[in-house]
């Protein structure tokens, strides 16, 4: 994770050190309070997640299973 003014970034590393870019949270004036973005790769940017009004917690899970999803043989 890093921090930019009031942003988080929130990373996964892989294999050799690699760096994948997960989501962004921005602080909303409460420990409770964070808006989401999820990184999309096709545009090198993140994307407004204002329709996901669960937990930080939640959002990770669910950025986890859009980009960190295991692969069955």
């Amino acid at each position: 994770m890093r921090y930019r003014a009031e942003f988080a970034y929130v990373e996964g590393e892989l294999g050799r050190g690699e760096r994948l870019p997960l989501m962004r949270l921005r602080y909303g004036g409460s420990a409770h309070r964070w808006g989401t973005a999820i990184y999309v790769a096709s545009t090198n940017s993140y994307e407004d997640q204002i329709w996901f009004s669960r937990s930080t917690e939640e959002a990770f899970d669910l950025v986890c299973d859009l980009h960190v999803r295991p692969t069955t043989p």
